[in-house]
């Protein structure tokens, strides 16, 4: 075994490695750019050296300063986690020459897997299942548009050296292939550096089932079960989960024994996944396979009872597998989500800024975090935006969702908008629930996960305001330290009057003010509205607040955090409410539709607009790449464009104006 190894990351999976080589007495080094100088891994490691700046082509795809580091500081072995070097043949050939093991596959098998088109063509050598399609080399637009309509459609375009849905398109008929083309062939150069696509057949309604593959240097190769990742948005997993709810042991076997076979073709040593695409009649179809650990391997480990970032340490060592197939044994069921800093109801535009606060679940047998920020660290601009991935395990499915409701409910993020809410949505959805899921459900049914025009009830209203008076209540403002004096209440107490305050609440843009008057607990509310309520013996203990609504008696669980109230309702939906000036004016309506300014800071990667043209609301007028992925930026209105003052190439930072109107006559 290493006595010290490298850890050519960041974040969760760097912390979530560090942690393995802590229990396993493993010396860590780690490896940080000029934006993660304070990230947590750089405080985990043993030790930390900078590399660059902060862009990934900065720093954390710098293979040589990884491996100068490596070398200065004595590490026998580089870890590169998943993304960035993890699939770079040449970083992996680089790591041999250097005399330093690279924790991964050998360059080779990289090779094989690492084109999509050469995998398929290695795979239907070896008679694993294929989908019918187009993974040659001539990649010439007007030859795959021919390949396109051999293959027939709907079909779907894939980034030949792509992974984590970049790159992808689907296209439903011959008149948008070209555009659909560009666009992938856009976002695979800027992802991978490599325009070369291939075509398949796209299936309808297909699930996605992965099985997780483990080879060793002395010829043994096996399958550690399946991971279902069925829902998707945009080609990305939200939710994933073992066992699948809709395999058998006849299907899992099958599956199984095509997976191990898809390792054995290209000599496997590591950890990898072979992912399958399954119709709804039950056949499979080989999609890919990925020559790393994936970010879902934790369900895996929570029902087999393994750390499968030792079983990579123990096999770059030279030690064989510690199991054979007939001893792979699961118990119960996993699911894992992630937390990530993005806004649902923005088409999930990745978020940025610090963490003022965050509350997550306490960890136990039953829910386990793998996290790499804590509060008060920033979520930057220049890498994914997950704050932690949440895996909670029970004895079977439905069990398994229970724990990860409650988990949810009790998770709460201060800062950058998350997807909390939506994925407190997800899990309570029939679709879910059921095990019904495809690939396709949450595209073409993503409004019955957001909250959209939504508004919480009067009831949760007042609970809000109830948390907030008594919050008020236990802040005294005057009375100099003397906890007797009236003077130093906080409940606009007066003499001979009954003291009214004003509670005004924002929720989701819309402002609400209630009337309060009472203290200490017992209040009466009125609404703008009219509507009523008297609350009685109200206490807020351990994030609960409990009180009789009008004689009702009602436990809801909720946070208060600097005047911001996160309630969850008899339903257990998500609701949150900022205080506001009690008697603050409305402003005017914003001048927004007046011109269209860069959501987030990123780079213009198409222009599709020019001054004087005339457009349509809702109309692309430019493409920006942020955070890993292309943003279409359209027209708030219809009008006359006055002015574009971003050009393809530049970079621009968050609320810059990039296109004006003119005014409307």
């Amino acid at each position: 075994m290493f006595d010290c190894i490298l850890i050519a990351n960041r974040g969760e999976i760097a912390c979530r490695v560090i942690r393995t080589c802590r229990r396993l007495g493993i010396r860590t080094v780690a490896v940080y750019s000029t934006a993660d100088a304070g990230a947590q891994h750089v405080r985990l490691a043993d030790e930390a050296w900078p590399i660059g700046g902060p862009r990934p082509a900065e720093s954390y795809l710098r293979g040589d300063a990884i491996i100068e580091v490596a070398k200065r500081s004595g590490a026998q072995a580089i870890h590169p986690g998943y993304g960035f070097l993890s699939e770079n043949t040449d970083f992996a050939r680089a790591c041999a020459e250097a005399g330093i093991v690279f924790i991964g596959p050998r360059p080779e098998s990289i090779d094989a897997m690492g084109s999509k088109a050469a995998a398929k063509a290695l795979m239907e050598r070896h008679v694993v299942p294929l989908v019918p399609g187009y993974h040659g080399e001539d990649q010439d637009p007007a030859h795959l548009a021919a390949e396109a309509a051999r293959t027939g459609f709907p079909l779907m375009i894939k980034a030949a050296a792509g992974g984590g849905g970049k790159g992808m398109r689907i296209v439903r008929d011959a008149a948008g292939f070209a555009d659909a083309l560009a666009s992938a062939q856009r976002e695979a150069a800027n992802a991978f550096g490599d325009t070369r696509v291939i075509l398949e057949r796209y299936v309808e309604h297909p699930r996605h089932i992965e099985f997780q593959v483990f080879g060793d240097t002395h010829g043994n190769v096996i399958h550690l079960n399946e991971r279902e990742c069925s829902a998707q948005r945009r080609y990305q997993k939200v939710l994933e989960e073992t066992p699948s709810p809709f395999l058998d042991e006849t299907r899992r076997a099958r599956m199984g024994a095509a997976a191990v076979a898809a390792a054995r073709a290209v000599d496997y040593v590591g950890a990898g996944t072979v992912e399958f695409i399954v119709g709804q009649d039950g056949e499979f179809f080989f999609m890919e396979m990925n020559t790393r650990l994936q970010v879902e391997h934790p369900v895996t480990e929570e029902t087999l009872g393994l750390d499968l970032v030792e079983w990579q340490l123990r096999v770059a060592s030279g030690e064989p597998l510690p199991m054979t197939q007939g001893d792979v044994r699961a118990q119960g069921h996993a699911i894992e989500v992630r937390l990530y800093a993005e806004d649902p109801e923005a088409n999930f535009l990745p978020g940025s800024g610090r963490l003022v606060s965050l509350t997550l679940p306490a960890p136990s047998k039953h829910v386990r975090l793998d996290g790499g920020v804590v509060a008060g660290d920033t979520v930057t601009i220049f890498y994914d935006p997950m704050i932690a991935k949440l895996i909670v395990y029970d004895r079977d499915r439905t069990q398994a969702l229970e724990r990860l409701r409650e988990a949810l409910a009790q998770t709460d993020i201060v800062g950058p908008k998350s997807n909390v809410a939506f994925l407190e949505r997800l899990v309570r959805h029939p679709i879910v629930v059921e095990g019904r899921i495809d690939t396709g459900y949450l595209d073409r049914h993503l409004d019955e996960f957001l909250v959209g025009a939504a508004e919480a009830a009067d009831l949760d209203r007042f609970a809000a305001a109830t948390a907030m008076l008594l919050a008020d209540e236990a802040s005294p403002r005057n009375g100099a330290g003397d906890p007797h004096s009236p003077w130093g209440n906080s409940d606009a107490w007066r003499l001979g009057h009954p003291g009214k305050r004003v509670v005004a609440l924002l929720e989701g843009g819309r402002r609400h003010e209630i009337d309060a008057h009472g203290h200490d607990g017992d209040y009466v509310l009125h609404l703008g509205t009219g509507s009523a309520c008297t609350v009685a013996g109200a206490r807020c203990d351990g994030g609960v607040l409990s009180a009789r609504f009008d004689e009702h008696a009602r436990r809801v669980p909720l946070s208060l955090h600097d005047g911001r109230v996160r309630l969850h309702d008899a339903q257990g939906r998500r609701w949150t409410f900022e205080r506001a000036p009690a008697f603050a004016w409305e402003g005017e309506e914003s001048s927004g539709a007046k011109q269209l300014v860069a959501p987030m800071p990123g780079r213009i990667v198409l222009v599709r607009a020019a001054a004087g043209d005339v457009v349509e609301e809702g109309q692309e007028l430019l493409v920006m790449e942020a955070m890993k992925m292309e943003l279409a930026l359209k027209a708030p209105r219809a009008g006359t464009i006055e002015s574009v003052s971003a050009a393809q190439g530049d970079f621009v930072d968050a609320d810059t104006v990039l296109v004006r109107f003119a005014d409307m006559a």
